[in-house]
């Protein structure tokens, strides 16, 4: 794992001064051989600011967010930080070493924190009560971090790098956040960044995501980075659905500009095409000017062109099947290692079902996908397919079907220079831009691809194979909006059936006609029609959870021997925290009275009917359900401390 933490001071010793700006970022520049990814690019970033970068695959976002981190240098521009400013960088891959452990990782990271001074055992208490606030349970602290899901992985990148600043940088760049997360580990996210406690918080953030629900509900400003527009960025004050009306309405005033200037520049065309006698007055003045504004003509009309050109081109083929069931599942149980999954699961997939699959990392998603395409065999149960059994097409979660040195050509189109698409012949350069491909990139290798291309490359592939049945398995990591919201448009036309597997709400909303909620912890399925059913499912799975949780805490000091147990307070717990612990049951009972009855406020017409009031009744909901959720933290913490 790399992460970058800058504590630049230009006046080392002085006292810190806040300053109105944490960091100034003025015309930054970057090309990558001969390829610009963009110029002049100015940003800054104030304390409590959370600024949304967002951008197509392949302007730059990462690069421009490891500029702001110090961690690359930009061709041109400078990037000035406040004195003293503790700026905290989580890169997109989670990589960690095999052996670790999630609390071995966080005490390393607090190492590196001004405020332990390298007291290793001052370390591992930061750790581990980062671990903890980030919802780590205290088994789960001492596991191998090569046995975590990818959703936990990015937790511990968080954790780490949030341990390096001793739980406060005042800046946090994040580079797709959510990638991997579950709903819960998003909604976890959503509520640190929107309100943090005193001693874990940031200061400011800017993160890199495609996550549209995150966007509308974090982001206080968004950026788009883009050749649209003048400046290469959009920025708009405000949530996501308020850069979409700013941003519309820009591209549409850019849109006119582009039309007044081009009938300026067919007037100029005239009047060059008359004769020299005619046009002799002021000729020279005309001419200059009429230069510009052919000059700015070609500059505007690529940036409305740049506008225009959209995501991916995606339309997957359907197999024309008209068979009625395509899969028919009764009963369904499986279970690993004396954990069961699910249980007593009855589904039935036609075409023109989109099912999605939700639930917490780790509760056996991608279990359930391999039974259901026959991959895997249910421990209990029967899965019926129709005969001939339906053809599917997946896309995996870490897109390894195709091998990274496999050359970008081959992997796209692997029978000579030409696709055959939907019957219809097409070569292999327009196939390749259909998916915003340059043509120099076919002699790439998958692997040296971004996340974003290898998603359209893995795209371009099923999409030559006639399907019954698509296997989405988190289709959203590393696409861009635009792709997003075309993806969408060919699954809501896909005639077969759909499994979907995502932890994107607003795609869930739009394409799920049915959701199955796994993992609550008596292995039950709920079967829901709609994503607000589907998140009040997992709401109380969580709450099962907690409470079972809770009743182990309860009934495990009675293991121990009273005198170890006393012995232990006293060693690891002050008086203060002595005192906070005793009364630890009654305020976690006091918060979940408060949540029980916000979430009763929540459901009751006259709320329901009202939307100034609907919008209050779920905030405050959400504040009790962090409020709950941040004492069981606390709680698990002081625990950890008294047992030794």
């Amino acid at each position: 794992m790399v992460l970058c933490t800058s504590t630049y001071d230009p006046h080392p010793g002085t006292p810190r001064v806040p300053l109105p700006m944490l960091l100034v970022a003025t015309d930054l520049s970057k090309s990558h051989g001969l390829r610009e990814l963009f110029h002049g690019v100015s940003i800054s970033v104030a304390d409590g600011d959370r600024v949304g970068f967002i951008g197509p695959n392949g302007a730059g976002k990462s690069t421009l967010l490891r500029m702001l981190a110090g961690a690359e240098e930009p061709d041109e521009g400078i990037v000035r930080t406040q004195r003293g400013a503790v700026i905290v960088y989580v890169p997109q891959r989670d990589d960690f070493d095999d052996g670790l452990t999630p609390r071995m990782a966080a005490t390393a990271a607090a190492m590196k924190a001004a405020s332990v001074h390298g007291d290793h055992h001052e370390a591992e208490v930061l750790g581990s009560m980062i671990l903890g606030k980030l919802g780590f349970p205290e088994a789960r602290m001492d596991e191998p971090v090569e046995r975590l899901s990818g959703g936990w992985k990015k937790r511990l990148s968080i954790a780490c790098g949030l341990a390096e600043a001793g739980g406060t940088p005042d800046l946090l760049l994040l580079d797709e956040p959510t990638n991997h997360l579950d709903v819960e580990g998003i909604r976890w996210l959503e509520q640190f960044l929107s309100r943090a406690s005193n001693d874990i918080r940031a200061g400011a953030c800017v993160f890199i995501t495609h996550d549209r629900a995150f966007l509308e509900r974090v982001a206080t400003r968004v950026v788009e980075l883009s050749r649209a527009y003048p400046q290469g960025t959009l920025a708009a004050e405000g949530n996501y659905s308020e850069f979409l009306r700013r941003r519309g309405e820009f591209l549409e005033g850019q849109a006119r500009a582009e039309a007044v200037l081009a009938n300026e520049v067919r007037i100029d065309d005239a009047w060059l095409g008359r004769g020299a006698q005619a046009r002799r007055t002021k000729a020279k003045g005309r001419i200059e000017d009429s230069a510009e504004r052919r000059e700015e003509l070609g500059a505007i009309a690529e940036r409305n062109a740049a506008a225009g050109a959209g995501g991916a081109r995606v339309d997957f083929t359907a197999s024309g099947r008209r068979t009625r069931r395509l899969v028919h599942a009764t009963g369904i149980s499986k279970g690993f290692e004396g954990r069961t999954l699910f249980r007593d699961l009855d589904l039935e997939l036609i075409p023109g079902d989109r099912l999605g699959l939700m639930g917490p990392n780790g509760s056996g998603k991608t279990t359930l996908l391999r039974i259901l395409c026959g991959d895997l065999a249910a421990d209990t149960g029967t899965v019926r397919f129709a005969d001939p059994k339906p053809r599917i097409v997946v896309l995996r979660q870490q897109r390894t079907d195709i091998p990274p040195d496999t050359l970008l050509r081959d992997a796209i189109c692997p029978h000579g220079d030409v696709v055959d698409f939907q019957g219809r012949p097409m070569h292999i350069t327009a196939w390749s831009r259909r998916f915003l491909f340059k043509d120099a990139q076919l002699l790439q290798t998958i692997g040296t691809l971004s996340g974003g291309e290898r998603a359209r490359a893995h795209i371009a592939a099923m999409m030559l194979e006639p399907a019954d049945i698509l296997v989405l398995d988190e289709p959203t990591n590393d696409l861009d909006i635009p792709t997003l919201e075309v993806l969408e448009e060919a699954v809501e036309s896909f005639p077969g059936a759909v499994l979907l597997v995502t932890h994107d709400r607003t795609m869930l909303k739009r394409l799920a006609k049915t959701i199955a909620v796994i993992g609550a912890p008596d292995a039950s399925v709920s079967v829901v029609a709609s994503l607000d059913q589907a998140l009040a499912s997992l709401e109380r799975a969580e709450r099962s959870v907690q409470e079972r949780d809770r009743a182990a805490r309860s009934t495990a000091p009675a293991a121990q021997s009273p005198a170890a147990d006393v012995s232990s307070q006293r060693r690891r717990l002050n008086f203060k925290e002595q005192r906070e612990f005793d009364g630890m049951e009654a305020a976690v009972e006091a918060a979940e009275r408060a949540h029980a009855l916000a979430e009763a406020r929540v459901g009751e017409p006259g709320i329901a009917a009202n939307h100034a009031k609907m919008a209050a009744a779920c905030q405050a909901l959400e504040v009790a359900q962090l409020a709950v959720t941040t004492l069981y933290a606390r709680w698990q913490e002081l625990e950890s401390k008294r047992g030794g």
